[in-house]
């Protein structure tokens, strides 16, 4: 009779050629684990745009309800003032008369956030998505719901700093949001949570998945 081999240990690859039990140190997460994390991104997302969405139509409301046109309130000694405006342009009154035009761009945002948020694993991007999202959602529903018309609808700017646009909370978000996505870039974070490692010697760029060695790739 042929005597038994010594037991392998967890994880050793097996004479089949067959891996063993526990994965080896470095793996990726296991599909469940990736599938929980993505739908905790994907929650952070759309909780960060419903709260931008929530405070842009409550302090538009208000504004509305409370200021007058060209009548500015000025507050902290003249650093900020409360000046209602309507805007039919982009942010910060940028491209004033091209309403049609940036209500299709709104929406084509928010249709390639939503088709991109499926692959969603970086807790930074869904912050930054989020940010955008719910600003892009504020001012399209002044462009469909307010005068003087659908898809026409001048939006409600009230924020006015010197030397500076009137804007409104819905500006502010995708502006931060812009800037947010550039710094990610720039850093090598991705949507899936990976990091793009540059080698100071000029070799070609690695990527690498959060979930390695690094510990700090692991909060993307």
């Amino acid at each position: 009779m042929q005597q038994a081999g010594p037991e392998q240990p967890d994880g050793a690859e097996r004479p089949d050629g067959q891996p063993g039990s526990s994965p080896e140190p470095g793996s990726t997460q296991p599909d469940g684990e990736q599938q929980a994390g993505g739908r905790r991104r994907l929650g952070l997302l759309f909780g960060v745009a419903i709260a931008v969405f929530a405070a842009d139509l409550i302090s538009k409301a208000i504004v509305v309800a409370t200021l007058s046109p060209d009548r500015p309130v000025w507050l902290i000694g003249g650093l900020l003032d409360l000046n209602l405006t309507r805007n039919s342009g982009a942010a910060f009154s940028f491209g004033t008369g091209m309403t049609v035009v940036f209500t299709a761009i709104a929406i084509g945002v928010i249709i390639f956030i939503l088709r991109t948020s499926r692959r969603l694993r970086s807790l930074p991007w869904a912050v930054t998505l989020g940010l955008l999202l719910g600003g892009a959602a504020g001012n399209l529903t002044d462009r469909l719901l307010r005068a003087p018309g659908v898809f026409r609808g001048d939006v409600v700017d009230w924020i006015q700093l010197p030397h500076w646009p009137v804007f409104n909370v819905a500006d502010s978000c995708i502006v931060c949001g812009g800037f947010l996505a550039v710094v990610l870039a720039a850093r090598g974070i991705r949507l899936d949570g990976t990091r793009e490692f540059r080698a100071g010697s000029g070799q070609d760029a690695a990527t690498k998945p959060a979930s390695g060695p690094r510990a700090g790739d692991s909060q993307t």
